[in-house]
């Protein structure tokens, strides 16, 4: 840790770059303890580490649990300058006792106190939602950065993201979704945007990059929106081969989706293009385009001929029952105030619209233009889907 108390009360931060010389001088006169549990603290100066307080050897401390690595160290630093450079008021591992709680860094701005959380080691979702309930509760906003060794990039498109990458998701003033990384060895922030996944484990992304020293923390809270847009043929080709692994695996058999739609007389590999589409929001669901967009079209448009209308209550009560059946499952995200798993539904039907398989007759109603027409072979498939793809590039 990088704060300490001294027997008498001062408050000691290794963030407000004291020399070595002035920090050997403070060990011989002073005694350091820990302002959260009030244990005695070692002021470490080595040749190797960043300069620090550690806890000795057998304490019970709260704060013992989390060992620091240098990178967390070294990142929280690198961050509180960064505020202080911005004359943003911000203090580095300020202890409320009123919440019990400590961020790496507390700092004020438009009128709102923020807990900067820059998180380098794995976290369980329950202390996660945990640590961010607690910080609501006692008024401050919680800004968690996870730090980028997290990240491990696929190729230009695709990104794998677990439910602890997914815990960092939070939203601008715009409503743009994204999760803010930060690189202590480059010094410079990621921002990982347009998130669409299409598989549970696996997601199309942006990223942009920008150096410690010129992205604002405005820019950081508030990031400019990108126009979402997807290569639709790079997603149709991941999603396939998404596809084939799933069937593959050994627990396919048993897989009540893959049940349900043989017995609809439906081939997974024989799908129509039409459906397991992108969304702006899709990443509110869980399951993966491929699977929900399926139940939507067996439930809402495989029986209907063109002439045949659609309500939003038809299409949420569908919606619901197969949530409530857990054949469609809705991601939450502790950094989100609302979840509502029918906006990327409501996606969906506009992009059916889109393509002329639906026509709109008001704010809550449609009318089916055509059917969606299921191929039979192969060959009418890739005929299906080089006809859907010249026509939507």
């Amino acid at each position: 840790m990088l704060t300490a108390q001294t027997k008498t009360g001062k408050q000691i931060s290794l963030g407000n770059c004291y020399s070595k010389e002035a920090l050997l001088s403070l060990r011989k006169s002073e005694e350091f303890i820990c302002p959260v549990c009030g244990e005695n603290v070692s002021l470490k100066l080595g040749e190797q580490r960043i300069f620090h307080f550690a806890h000795k050897k057998g304490s019970t401390c709260c704060e013992v649990y989390e060992a620091e690595s240098i990178n967390h160290i070294e990142g929280k630093l690198q961050l509180y300058h960064w505020l202080c450079m911005q004359k943003i008021p911000c203090i580095l591992e300020f202890y409320d006792r009123k919440m019990q709680q400590r961020p790496d860094i507390m700092f004020e701005h438009n009128g709102q106190r923020f807990a900067l959380e820059f998180q380098c080691s794995t976290l369980s979702e329950e202390i996660f939602w945990k640590r961010t309930k607690n910080y609501l509760e006692h008024h401050y906003t919680p800004l968690w950065i996870i730090s980028s060794h997290h990240i491990h990039q696929k190729n230009r498109y695709i990104i794998p993201f677990s439910n602890f990458h997914y815990l960092f998701l939070r939203t601008g003033m715009a409503g743009q979704l994204y999760i803010p990384c930060y690189s202590t060895e480059k010094k410079a922030f990621q921002l990982i945007s347009s998130i669409t996944p299409y598989s549970i484990k696996n997601a199309f992304a942006e990223q942009s990059f920008n150096s410690l020293d010129r992205l604002r923390l405005e820019d950081l809270l508030n990031p400019k929106p990108d126009a979402w847009k997807i290569n639709l043929l790079k997603w149709k080709e991941a999603a396939e081969n998404y596809q084939i692994s799933w069937v593959l695996h050994a627990g396919a058999v048993k897989n009540p989706f893959l049940h349900e739609i043989y017995q609809r007389k439906l081939n997974l590999f024989l799908l129509p293009p039409e459906i397991g589409l992108p969304v702006p929001h899709a990443v509110y669901i869980q399951t993966p385009p491929v699977v929900w967009q399926t139940y939507l079209f067996l439930d809402c448009l495989a029986d209907k001929n063109p002439g045949a209308l659609i309500s939003y209550q038809d299409i949420h009560y569908q919606v619901q029952k197969r949530i409530s059946k857990k054949d469609i499952t809705i991601r939450t995200f502790p950094l989100l105030e609302t979840i509502n798993p029918m906006i990327p539904v409501i996606e969906y039907f506009r992009t059916l619209i889109e393509l002329g398989v639906l026509i709109r007759k008001g704010d809550w109603l449609c009318e089916i233009n055509r059917k969606i027409k299921i191929p039979q072979s192969n060959r009418e498939k890739d005929e299906a889907k080089s006809k859907f793809y010249q026509n939507n590039k």
